[in-house]
């Protein structure tokens, strides 16, 4: 899922997360079938030694060709000694991967030492299809996977996860470990990293009774920051839908205080209501008919006001096109609590793009401006004229 939304600022008219893939996980550039897709030959070697690099050479590190995971036109076959021009330390009980394009090896990647499992793991991974159909089957190779004990498995199945589509993802419900999942998610010695894909994994294939798991790990705060604790109010949100809604609310919108681990009451971090606004915008952009939109706007403005959020909650109110709050933004305006430049801003850009607003064709084929977009319009003449810089200022970095 190139998306678990890792705490990304996502601002007006960009989505939660890149809709191509996963909100909540960080993906590496290349997972490794795009990195085996890439080559003409993939195989096994034992090093079996090497001349070390002088100044005027790089080098060389021989190998036996031990196993063939492919090899274009058989040109590489077992028992064969390569020399590839690069010396590394090895070791001769080791094994190395050797793959690269053509038959130039100095044009290959650098061997990388490999278990056998991996090897086992890496010389059947499904290369990547278009289809979203197949890319949903060819996930399922890696499901076992996810918390190998070989970190080169491991890592690799997790990153084919990150990378993957949400709509790839979520037709595969059924064949999540669910166990499994509400384990490692509990489990303090899982990566921080996967918080946020594993809590949404067990919103997507867990059972009602499942959502107490998640509502504890929300509520009982134990940390200042929390990587991955949005990904689990978006799964806790799948599982309890509105009523899960409105525990976010209550426990980490309305209220600015928290209970610590050990029950004591705490001021609640910056980042723990900041989650809930990501969670929210997944909700929004993923899965639109689970919680209804209106219900999504009514939420997000219960932030605006919070100072230190208002301009973020403002761009997303005019993402969702939410053009009910303009007199209480006109109100903000003129208070000195929101007397912040970026606030200022928002709440222009918000003005011109509900201004921009096109309404249905009347009889005579001529659209009528919707009456929101009217009332945007006198808007912000009126703070041309009580404001001219900041309006200019704000109108510099439109999106049209």
């Amino acid at each position: 899922m190139r998306w678990i939304l890792t705490l990304t600022a996502l601002l007006l008219f960009h989505s939660v997360a890149n809709a191509s893939v996963c909100p909540f996980c960080d993906a590496p550039t290349l997972v490794m079938a795009e990195q085996i897709q890439m080559c003409d030959h993939l195989l096994l070697g034992k090093f079996v030694g090497g001349t070390k690099a002088t100044e005027v050479t790089a080098g060389v590190s021989r190998f036996e060709v031990v196993d063939i995971g492919f090899s274009k036109g058989d040109k590489f076959q077992k028992g064969q000694v390569l020399e590839i021009p690069q010396y590394i330390t090895g070791a001769e009980t080791s094994l190395y991967t050797l793959m690269g394009p053509e038959e130039r090896l100095e044009d290959w990647h650098a061997p990388a030492e490999i278990t056998d499992v991996a090897w086992q793991y890496l010389s059947k991974v499904p290369l990547p299809v278009t289809d979203p159909a197949e890319q949903t089957r060819r996930l399922e190779y890696f499901l076992p996977f996810f918390e190998h004990q070989d970190m080169l498995i491991s890592n690799d199945a997790f990153a084919e996860f990150a990378a993957a589509p949400y709509s790839v993802i979520k037709p595969m419900r059924d064949k999540l470990p669910r166990e499994k999942i509400l384990a490692w998610l509990n489990d303090p010695k899982v990566s921080v990293t996967r918080v946020g894909f594993y809590g949404l994994m067990a919103g997507l294939c867990g059972k009602p009774e499942d959502a107490t798991i998640l509502e504890k790990k929300i509520v009982t705060l134990d940390a200042d920051f929390r990587l991955g604790i949005e990904g689990v109010m978006a799964g806790y949100m799948l599982l309890k839908g509105e009523d899960g809604l409105k525990a976010l609310e209550d426990a980490k919108m309305r209220t600015k205080v928290a209970l610590n681990a050990d029950g004591k009451e705490v001021s609640l971090p910056f980042s723990e209501t900041y989650a809930v606004m990501q969670a929210l915008r997944f909700m929004w952009t993923y899965e639109p008919d689970h919680i209804s939109r209106d219900r999504l706007k009514q939420s997000m403005r219960i932030l605006l006001d919070r100072p230190e959020l208002a301009d973020l909650v403002i761009t997303d109110l005019a993402r969702w096109k939410d053009w009910s709050i303009q007199d209480q933004l006109m109100a903000m305006y003129a208070d000195e609590k929101y007397a912040i430049p970026a606030i200022r801003r928002a709440i222009v850009r918000y003005l011109y793009y509900c201004s921009q607003e096109k309404g249905e064709p009347g009889a005579d084929g001529v659209a009528v401006k919707p009456d929101s977009a009217v009332k945007a319009e006198a808007h912000l003449k009126d703070l041309e004229v009580r404001d001219p810089k900041t309006v200019s200022d704000a109108k510099r970095f439109l999106v049209r």
